[in-house]
């Protein structure tokens, strides 16, 4: 169990290596070939983006948040090296955002591992992902009200056995569900509830990895259903009296909080809001160059608008991401919070100006600028806007604030 970042301030790398540039080269070249082509079909089907996920396996690149000594390219801010990791991340959500969150939820598991797991777990599961190319996730939603017309239920118990833990229950936006193989879940082993509805938790919250082949873990395919995101795979997942080992508890009770855990992968969601406004910005390009509308002085403002949002975006992350590398931790937490904030609307802002400057049919299928639309509203109610703003708010005024974004 760590409270902090383990590296030295010292043991920062450069911001892009060569062996940087061929890897985002090759993950652009995935992207642009492979992955973008896909995303229409993987969006209307609602299915997991399998292949995409073999195309990185196949390429060396699933295990990028992998150590170096486990075989892995040592990407991420566990390790110092974080801004290569967000750019790729950025590159993929330029391609399909349902892949990357998919692809958040599986690095950014396991650097949970890398920080908190034991020597052994390292070995065994970090193998799992290098040599036979094993997909992570991590869920911890169990919403407790029900929307209206919802008759499903939500939220598990623990029950301590001889050896480990009995899972009962039900997880909701579990991201990946039907393509990961292993999930690291966080449970509350006192009540059911997501695991930032309250502070009480903080202390208490395991992350248990659990394997997902395991006969009592069932997929409902039923209930994800979205306008948006829907390669996510988000499904609704039960546990029918799932034995959960010791040896797979990751940490100890409350590391996840007790690390800030959230602080670090707040801005790895902000390098896909920045994918997707890249998505339009580009489209919005190609459009009203081919539509002869570059002297209209007011799609020359919407597009002035559109190329500082994108480039303020990218100073954003390579700012947090040089905060996390060189050790300044308190400072990157709350930066990371502000990047979210600001790179959402941003993002959000740019999509608003391609489909007002370049009209309705922007937003006919299969347009990619109308699929991010969707995408990017949904992803954008993964944080709650106004408790991050609020967040930041506590922290300028010097008030006690959260940066799991709970109410104080």
């Amino acid at each position: 169990m760590t409270d902090d970042l383990p590296r030295a301030a010292g043991s920062v790398r450069s911001p892009a290596t060569g062996d940087d540039q061929t890897v985002l080269v090759t993950a652009a070249k995935l992207a642009a070939d492979k992955f973008a082509p896909r995303a229409v079909e993987y969006d209307r089907e609602a299915v997991f983006p399998a292949e995409d996920f073999d195309d990185l396996f196949s390429s060396g690149l699933l295990g990028v948040t992998v150590p170096r000594e486990y075989g892995g390219l040592g990407y991420g801010p566990q390790q110092r090296h974080t801004l290569p990791l967000w750019e790729m991340t950025t590159t993929l959500a330029k391609a399909d955002l349902s892949l990357a969150r998919c692809w958040e939820g599986h690095a950014n598991a396991l650097v949970l591992i890398d920080a908190l797991a034991a020597p052994e777990q390292k070995r065994r599961w970090f193998a799992g992902v290098v040599e036979h190319g094993e997909k992570w996730a991590a869920w911890s939603g169990e919403p407790q009200a029900p929307k209206p017309g919802e008759s499903l239920r939500f939220g598990t118990t623990l029950v301590p056995v001889r050896n480990g833990w009995v899972l009962r229950g039900t997880k909701a936006f579990a991201t990946g569900a039907t393509g990961a193989q292993w999930a690291i879940l966080l449970v509350d082993p006192e009540t059911p509830g997501g695991a930032r509805q309250t502070p009480d938790v903080h202390g208490r919250l395991l992350l248990l990895a659990c394997d997902l082949s395991d006969p009592t873990v069932t997929v409902d395919a039923s209930w994800w259903d979205p306008a948006g995101m829907r390669a996510t795979a988000s499904h609704a997942v039960r546990f029918h009296d799932t034995f959960i080992p010791r040896e797979h508890l990751v940490g100890g009770p409350g590391s996840y909080f007790e690390g800030q855990w959230q602080t670090v992968f707040v801005p790895h969601y902000a390098a896909s809001f920045l994918g997707g406004a890249l998505t339009a910005y580009e489209y919005g390009l190609a459009y009203l160059k081919r539509q002869g509308k570059g002297g209209d002085p007011y799609v020359q403002q919407r597009v002035g608008s559109m190329a500082v949002n994108v480039e303020t975006g990218r100073l954003w992350l390579r700012h947090v991401a040089g905060l996390w590398d060189e050790g300044r931790d308190d400072e990157a937490r709350i930066a990371g919070a502000r990047a979210w904030h600001t790179i959402a609307h941003l993002a959000q802002e740019t999509v608003h100006h391609v489909i007002q400057a370049c009209g309705a049919r922007s937003l006919i299928r299969p347009s990619a600028v109308e699929r991010v639309l969707r995408d990017l509203t949904l992803y954008a109610l993964h944080d709650n806007a106004d408790h991050v703003l609020a967040t930041i708010g506590r922290a300028a005024l010097g008030e006690q604030y959260d940066l799991s974004f709970h109410r104080l």
